[in-house]
């Protein structure tokens, strides 16, 4: 099974990008881990290690995918 995280920040955008994502992944397909950096302040590094520069942003198989543009990693860590 691959793995797909979904990383936010808790605003109104990412919650709405939340609920889309958890609807439309295939979970057959993917493990989905979802990561409020907003709350979980230690998964940032993690996140941008990954290649994430703004939220919300979707990982799938180590890729990026940013969805809309909620908060900037710089934006989240001054939170």
């Amino acid at each position: 099974m691959s793995k797909a995280i979904f990383y936010h920040a808790g605003c109104p955008v990412c919650v709405s990008a939340e609920q889309m994502v958890l609807e439309a992944i295939d979970r057959e397909k993917y493990d989905l881990e979802v990561v409020d950096c907003g709350q979980d302040k230690a998964r940032i590094d993690e996140a941008e290690t990954s290649g994430v520069q703004s939220v919300p942003a979707l990982v799938l198989d180590g890729k990026v995918f940013h969805i809309n543009f909620g908060a900037s990693m710089a934006d989240v860590k001054a939170a």
